[in-house]
């Protein structure tokens, strides 16, 4: 198709010419996608690869231990700081709703101003605001140093999907890239829990220390990144203004959700306190509003603006984020993402249930928590080499759906268990099933997220998928916890009874994503390979709009 000359009036997409009242064809994006990256993509060393994967790989442990490992601290960190229950609330949520809930905006900004720089930028930010976590004297400090702390991560995480996503073209490297990195969710994970517990009992500082070894390795990630991470290359897009009214509302309708998911159980009067129904009901109106803004947003860039319209008179840079990115390949992306979404409130609500039983109801010590989850941070390293190696030769609803049955297993392993049952009965087959499920959502399904992805915007469509996980997150812990709490009430005699609920619960989420896998997700084929991408019937509808698109563009010629 040859391209329109500068001085054409046809709308475009981007650097994509389109025709009036059409979106990008799945089928153009796909094809695109893969052109560019490959023409834009530097023949690397086989060492700058493997360097580029360890940092961004790294990162993503860091992440997530970050995330996780103040957790299995918050005894030690109450006694020593001499903390109040709503307070160790805020010192375990705080990074993940700054994180979480700035993901969006740091994506948009990384493929704008370089994925580099926000990495490089975001790594130096983790750093030193980890290390202030280490020296905090009480609780205020450490929440506020928490919150600040998830800001790095929310720069980060876009751009390390964005950074694989230029320096691997659709290839078994891409797959192997990819699969590393999302090894890197449930290893760090893992590592957070399982490590964290040894060095606050083993260690002279206890839970500072925690903080201490995240901060080395986020140093660690940082100079890798500086030294073998390519310079960014200048954004291709014609518009570049950033669209801060659309920033602003989803930032401030995911913190209000993300905010009543962790205070709902702690509320004066739970989630009957009037605050927290009116926060619930702003944060749903403002993130009903954001999309309206950005469907407002992508209808201007694609047909331009209606002079009669009454938000004339509003800034119309490009959206932050194109709803059609939801509906490209009929619909399946939104779908992965929704997978996705409903497989982390399942994995990351069962380690920390497990983590709880194990603590609280079995009496262990650290130590001998961490041993029992040990074998996830083994599984993982394990299943990143299966993955990489058979993601280019399985089918994508197969990776999908065993995967989410697999965190539903173990969910349903803890759901069942008999506290008298020896370890290698119950608690190593989950906590095996548990990251091998984890790993090939997260795996397959940002692989699948990048092949659906513009150019250049990789970090966007990277960031609302980790932004689906973050929150799932928050809500698979929120909802378990009610839950258990419900149970606890009804049942004082018998505390294992709402471990068991809560597992059940976890076990919900694994269900629905695996029966959604299965049925949406039917037919679309191996994608972690060049050769192979969706099938005809994922692209039909589209096809017939590039036509169309075609032959307007022609027309302008």
């Amino acid at each position: 198709m040859d391209v329109p000359r500068k001085n054409s009036n046809e709308p475009f997409h981007g650097s994509y010419p389109i025709s009036k009242d059409a979106e990008v064809p799945t089928e153009r994006i796909v094809e695109d996608n893969e052109n560019e990256t490959v023409k834009e993509a530097t023949k690397s060393s086989v060492l700058r690869s493997i360097m580029v994967v360890a940092a961004v790989t790294l990162a993503m442990i860091v992440n997530t231990s970050n995330s996780t490992s103040p957790s299995i601290a918050l005894p030690t960190i109450e006694r020593e700081l001499h903390v109040e229950q709503i307070q160790l609330v805020w010192i375990v949520s705080a990074y993940p709703l700054s994180s979480g809930c700035l993901l969006l905006l740091f994506g948009r900004l990384a493929d704008l101003y370089g994925r580099k720089n926000a990495f490089t930028l975001g790594n130096l930010w983790l750093v030193a605001l980890t290390l202030g976590c280490a020296f905090s004297n009480n609780a205020v400090t450490l929440s506020v140093l928490r919150g600040f702390q998830g800001v790095g991560a929310a720069a980060i995480i876009p751009a390390c999907l964005g950074i694989l996503a230029h320096h691997f073209p659709p290839s078994r490297a891409r797959s192997v890239a990819f699969a590393t990195f999302a090894a890197g969710a449930p290893v760090g994970g893992a590592f957070g829990t399982s490590l964290g517990g040894t060095l606050v009992q083993l260690t002279e500082k206890t839970w500072r220390s925690t903080f201490y070894l995240n901060t080395g390795l986020a140093f660690l990630s940082l100079v890798i990144g500086l030294f073998f991470i390519e310079r960014d290359q200048p954004s291709q897009e014609p518009n570049r203004r950033v669209d801060w009214i659309g920033a602003f509302l989803v930032t401030a309708g995911l913190v209000l959700i993300v905010f009543v998911l962790g205070q709902g159980e702690v509320a004066p009067h739970q989630w009957g306190t009037p605050y927290i129904i009116a926060l619930i009901v702003m944060g749903v109106l403002l993130l009903i509003l954001f999309a309206l803004w950005q469907r407002h947003l992508e209808i201007i860039a694609d047909q331009g603006l209606d002079s009669n319209s009454f938000l004339r008179w509003l800034p119309t840079p490009p959206p932050l984020m194109r709803l059609s990115l939801w509906t490209r390949a009929n619909g399946r992306v939104g779908i992965v993402m929704c997978i996705a979404f409903l497989n982390w409130c399942c994995f990351l609500a069962w380690a920390y249930w497990a983590t709880i039983y194990y603590q609280s109801y079995q009496g262990l010590s650290p130590v001998l928590t961490m041993l029992r989850m040990l074998p996830m941070i083994v599984t993982g390293i394990i299943c990143n080499i299966v993955v990489a190696l058979f993601v280019g030769h399985i089918p994508f609803v197969f990776l999908m759906a065993s995967g989410t049955a697999l965190t539903g297993t173990a969910a349903l392993l803890f759901a069942l268990i008999n506290p008298r049952a020896v370890y290698w009965a119950f608690g190593f087959p989950a906590a095996v099933a548990s990251v091998v499920g984890a790993d090939f959502v997260f795996a397959s399904g940002t692989l699948f997220i990048a092949k659906f992805s513009l150019p250049h915007e990789q970090s966007v469509a990277g960031a609302v998928f980790q932004c689906m996980t973050q929150i799932g997150t928050s809500l698979g812990v929120t909802v378990s916890t009610v839950v258990f709490n419900r149970v606890a009430q009804q049942q004082p005699g018998d505390p294992l009874k709402s471990y068991q609920a809560a597992q059940w619960t976890c076990l919900g989420f694994g269900i629905v994503a695996t029966l959604l896998s299965m049925i949406c997700l039917r037919g679309v084929g191996i994608i972690g390979d060049k050769r192979a991408t969706v099938t005809p019937e994922d692209i039909s509808d589209d096809a017939k709009i590039k036509n169309e698109s075609d032959e307007n563009v022609k027309a302008h010629e």
